[in-house]
């Protein structure tokens, strides 16, 4: 299988992925002094770009043929990431549309602004969409997903965030809150998102690239730059860094977005960004360094956490001798980010999944459980239903530093 399973980039003259990557420079910092770099000149050639990235003191980082830079520094690190094989099954399992609703509910959380949060009026800009009405923390409320396989994480995305737009309540638009009967005001949202209203998907601007241009995401643990792909599609003048310590990762990311570098570094070394550049910071089932995402993120900036909950393919957890999740992984995920984070909205994203046994294939060789228990496990899926239906369950967790 090839690395063309990824949802095509919109438009028709791309830049390449060095161009791309060229074209975030400023977004990063050498790993060895700290300073900012840039885009290196080649004077042989006219003045024009190298295939470089430089520091003031003089490190140089050459750009791979692939078109992304390794900003691995010292010795050999004991991370370990994924395979082309893991990430081959993984872009297979995303471009048909599994994974939309995810994608989309994570492109919202950060592209429609928290309630009670004045300080995002300053990173969305004054043309920003009004929130949603708020809830108790404890009553979240697991929604049907909104996308169907084959749907674009783009117009998915589009129909959501105008769906939210449109059916606002009046209170928060004008900056009042709303409660659950009998509960006490909480400032934790638990939203609970409308479905996509199709007249509103393709007459209702979400976004415009003014309103979004300086803005910069970043996500940890990228693999394939779906999920970077999908928020940088939601905020169409803003730009991306997919960082991952899987070369593998970091050559797919190259390709994932128009508006978004690749960069080959291990985030529990130190990210290699500037203080207070990124808008958000993003973290889909990955690893978090919350020292250094709260360095990196500008004032008003937020960190989304995507999580699986103990229902994530819980059909095929057993049958299939699958890697299952701890149901205390929200806590210890709160508990890791307490002292540099403070949590300002949650969402319940839990829908139900039509897999073939090749979707489910694919999802036991994108994760993990790749690793575990392969003995016998073809026949286990050929004893599973054709489809079957099975279970995403994820939490979306903003945060903002402390």
């Amino acid at each position: 299988m090839n690395d063309n399973t990824q949802n095509p980039v919109v438009g028709t003259a791309q830049p390449s992925p060095a161009d791309r990557l060229l074209a975030c420079a400023d977004l990063l910092a050498c790993p060895q002094c700290g300073h900012p770099l840039t885009a290196g000149v080649d004077p042989a050639a006219d003045d024009s770009p190298a295939r470089t990235l430089r520091c003031r003191l003089g490190h140089s980082y050459d750009l791979a043929k692939q078109g992304y830079v390794s900003l691995l520094t010292g010795a050999s690190t004991k991370m370990t990431g994924d395979t082309p094989a893991m990430l081959d099954a993984r872009a297979a399992f995303q471009s048909a549309g599994h994974f939309t609703p995810i994608a989309t509910a994570l492109a919202a959380a950060i592209a429609t602004p928290l309630p009670g949060r004045a300080a995002d009026s300053s990173l969305f800009g004054a043309d920003s969409p009004p929130a949603a009405a708020t809830t108790d923390a404890r009553h979240h409320r697991a929604r049907a997903g909104i996308a169907t396989p084959g749907m674009s994480v783009a117009t998915a995305s589009a129909a959501r965030l105008a769906a939210t737009l449109l059916s606002a309540d009046p209170a928060a638009t004008s900056g009042g809150r709303t409660e659950a009967p009998g509960t006490p005001e909480s400032p934790v949202a638990s939203r609970s998102w409308a479905g996509p209203d199709p007249a509103a998907e393709s007459s209702t601007p979400v976004r415009t690239e003014a309103a979004d241009r300086g803005l910069a995401v970043l996500e940890i643990g990228a693999g394939t730059g779906y999920y970077v792909a999908a928020v940088l599609d939601a905020l169409p003048g803003a730009r991306g860094i997919a960082l991952d310590v899987s070369k593998a990762a970091a050559r797919r990311a190259a390709r994932a977005h128009a508006r978004a570098g690749s960069v080959l570094a291990d985030a529990w070394r130190g990210l290699p960004v500037p203080d207070g550049v990124m808008s958000a910071v993003v973290s889909v089932f990955a690893p978090r360094n919350a020292d250094e995402v709260a360095r990196v993120l500008a004032e008003g900036g937020r960190f989304v956490v995507v999580t699986p909950t103990s229902r994530h393919l819980r059909e095929l957890i057993e049958p299939l001798g699958m890697v299952s999740v701890d149901a205390a992984k929200e806590d210890r995920l709160a508990e890791s980010l307490g002292e540099r984070f403070e949590l300002v909205g949650r969402e319940a994203v839990e829908y139900t999944m039509s897999l073939t046994h090749e979707d489910v294939a694919r999802v036991v060789a994108m994760g993990p459980s790749a690793f575990h228990g392969d003995e016998g496990r073809a026949e286990a899926i050929a004893a599973l239903p054709d489809p079957v239906a099975v279970t995403a369950s994820v939490t979306v967790s903003a945060y903002r530093p402390r």
